[in-house]
């Protein structure tokens, strides 16, 4: 004689049923508190490797996979309180569980691609992380396909027609596309930027063409967010980007120093010694590349000066690591004109009084 016949037994036939649904609860709530501790440990020995996946499988099924082992419990334990009652929801149990275990499957996709995206430009988790508009670009269309899937699947799952409902979603389309335009051209405008790459999250960009600089903030399927440098948020079309020109001065090599120096008139003979020293200084300088185009030569005539002019290029490319480059770089050349025994000429006139005629001959 087997357990249920003697509970049965024990408790009569009729009473079964409560015996069955209380078990059915009760082993459907030890194994969620198994599922959420074994969870927990993996989760802490995940967390202590530096590999991308892991982390973010675990994370994303914690949730996912104890509301599923509820979802599965609960729903036996209701199939045997209808089928004692004979009620006519009895086939929407087996409804409901089909659409739970759909929606649990794509919000645990969801959620893995979220955590898995993140992890993939962490320098946490890799050496060299991947491009932060690209990740996003890729995650954002995973999680549409991951919808629009479970949507499709839920939709046949419910009993509609998925041929008519793909149908219908053609025919709307077209329509879609002639009256959202703009947003589709925008959405384009998107996908171009995700595969030319002219900028990522981070890049300082400006266009000659329109009154945009700023740092890029968010790329997103309609709108670029860019924070301007006085601190305001920039959102600009993505469909702008398609027929406006963008300079990235973040993928710059090096930056540029071009200067003009004046030297004075009486200094003449000492400026081929200047410019030579001057030269000798900025090819042995630490932060000028001597590989980049250097050049330092005396250049114009001017009104009150000698001018000569430098133009060479630093190791460095940012913005205020290379003024203090810069600031050297000119200090250092004022302490070469001073050594040569020169001075920077500035602005003078020179004016020419008419002579009088002597006293003695103005007619009295």
């Amino acid at each position: 004689m087997d357990i249920w016949t003697e509970v049965s037994a024990w408790v009569g036939s009729e009473r079964l049923w409560v015996v069955q649904v209380f078990s059915v609860v009760f082993i459907t709530l030890v194994m969620a508190m198994g599922c959420r501790i074994i969870l927990e440990r993996l989760l802490l020995k995940a967390e202590a490797t530096q590999n991308v996946w892991d982390d973010a499988l675990v994370g994303a099924a914690r949730q996912p996979l104890r509301l599923f082992v509820w979802l599965l419990g609960l729903s036996v334990a209701a199939q045997i309180a209808l089928n004692v009652s004979d009620s006519g929801l009895l086939p929407l149990v087996g409804s409901a569980r089909r659409i739970g275990v759909v929606a649990l499957l794509a919000w645990f996709l969801v959620r893995f691609i979220q955590r898995a995206e993140g992890n993939l430009i962490s320098p946490d988790f890799t050496a060299k992380p991947m491009d932060a508009t690209t990740v996003h670009a890729i995650g954002k269309l995973l999680r549409i396909s991951v919808i629009i899937t479970a949507s499709l699947v839920l939709l046949q799952s419910l009993g509609y027609s998925i041929s008519g409902v793909l149908a219908f979603g053609g025919i709307g389309g077209i329509a879609v596309g002639f009256a959202a335009k703009d947003l589709l051209a925008n959405f384009f405008g998107g996908l171009m930027i995700y595969l030319d790459r002219p900028f990522s999250v981070g890049d300082w960009i400006r266009s000659p063409d329109q009154e945009i600089e700023g740092t890029v903030e968010d790329v997103g399927w309609r709108l670029t967010r860019i924070r301007t440098f006085d601190k305001r948020p920039l959102y600009i079309p993505n469909a702008s980007f398609t027929h406006i020109s963008v300079e990235n001065p973040s993928r710059m090599s090096h930056r540029r120093i071009k200067e003009t120096i004046g030297l004075r008139y009486d200094d003449a003979d000492k400026v081929a010694g200047v410019v030579e020293r001057v030269r000798e200084y900025l090819v042995t300088h630490e932060d000028i590349d001597p590989r980049q185009t250097l050049i330092v030569n005396l250049n114009s005539f001017g009104p009150s000066s000698l001018d000569f002019f430098i133009y060479t290029f630093t190791r460095t490319t940012n913005w205020v690591e290379y003024h203090q480059v810069k600031q050297r770089i000119m200090l250092g050349v004022l302490a070469i004109i001073a050594d040569c025994g020169a001075e920077c000429a500035f602005p003078t006139s020179t004016l020419h009084v008419a002579s009088f005629p002597p006293e003695s001959t103005v007619k009295q």
